[in-house]
């Protein structure tokens, strides 16, 4: 796994960041919640050498001796949101990959708004969360239609969304407006946990560090790499330079091209400790799914 390099990053740009939010977050009286914006010192710290970059992956992926050790299919799988996003999903489809989590353990489903509550009623008791996207897969959609959609999602049983960020903000360094509309989302969804879609594969490293910081300063739960609706997908210098970048008290998942228990294995060494996966039985059961997602 090569180790993230600060030196491509402009100097003051996570600083900038943080002082940003940080100004925003005093203006709306938020002191409680200024813990949860990164130190600058922490932040960059991070990806400074090999050593601080494992210490964030967590001791549980990294041994004593700096080696990785593998987790078993069934630990696996319970880092896995099964997902299924198609526009031409049936309800036919959405019964048989809520059979598949009950029966593989998953930690989750991840759909679409319109198969929320039926998700919510075949899952009851079986530990599997019911997860939703929002603004998927653009992202484009303004921050009160995202806000909408989240807070319906969470009336319907939702207990996870996936938001995807504002893909053309980020890009055109509005930071304002992308903490903005993390933040709306985050508000809407009334505690339960918020994932930032990145699409990283679209985005230069100072733009994906951007992301982070503003996703973890707006009080998002999760990064995640790729809709998969895009091109592209996880890789684990992504992952490896997300994880450095948000530390080890905040999520990162994996999606997009992550068809393989080998797949989830290095996404899980570099530093997730989420995956989004259509080819979820495949992944623990030794097969290779043939999907985009």
């Amino acid at each position: 796994m090569s180790t993230p390099d600060a030196s491509t990053l402009p100097a003051d740009l996570v600083a900038r960041i943080v002082q940003r939010v940080q100004e925003e977050l005093a203006r709306a009286n938020a002191g409680a919640q200024q813990a949860a914006v990164p130190p600058l010192a922490e932040v960059r710290g991070t990806w400074q050498d090999e050593t601080s970059l494992k210490l964030t992956m967590g001791a549980d992926r990294i041994g004593t001796d700096g080696s990785t050790g593998a987790l078993s299919n069934a630990s696996i799988a319970k880092l896995i949101d099964h997902t299924m996003l198609k526009a031409d999903a049936t309800r036919a489809e959405l019964v048989k990959l809520c059979e598949e989590a009950r029966t593989h353990r998953f930690a989750s489903v991840c759909i679409n708004t319109t198969w929320v509550p039926l998700a919510v009623e075949l899952l009851r008791g079986s530990g599997v969360m019911t997860i939703c996207v929002v603004g998927f897969p653009l992202g484009a959609a303004t921050s009160r239609a995202k806000a909408g959609e989240t807070r319906e999602a969470i009336q319907n049983g939702a207990a996870e969304i996936d938001m995807v960020v504002n893909l053309g903000l980020l890009k055109g360094g509005d930071h304002d407006g992308v903490y903005e509309d993390i933040r709306a989302v985050v508000e809407a969804a009334q505690g339960r946990p918020v994932k930032v879609i990145l699409e990283t594969h679209l985005l230069t490293r100072e733009q994906k560090v951007a992301a982070c910081a503003l996703s973890k300063a707006a009080g998002a739960a999760f990064v995640k790499t790729s809709t998969g609706f895009s091109g592209g997908g996880a890789t684990a210098d992504d992952i490896a330079l997300m994880r450095a970048v948000v530390g080890p008290n905040m999520g990162v998942k994996a999606s997009g091209g992550v068809r393989t228990a080998d797949d989830a294995q290095k996404m899980v060494a570099a530093g997730a400790n989420r995956l989004g996966a259509s080819a979820s039985v495949a992944i623990v059961t030794g097969g290779k799914g043939t999907g985009s997602y």
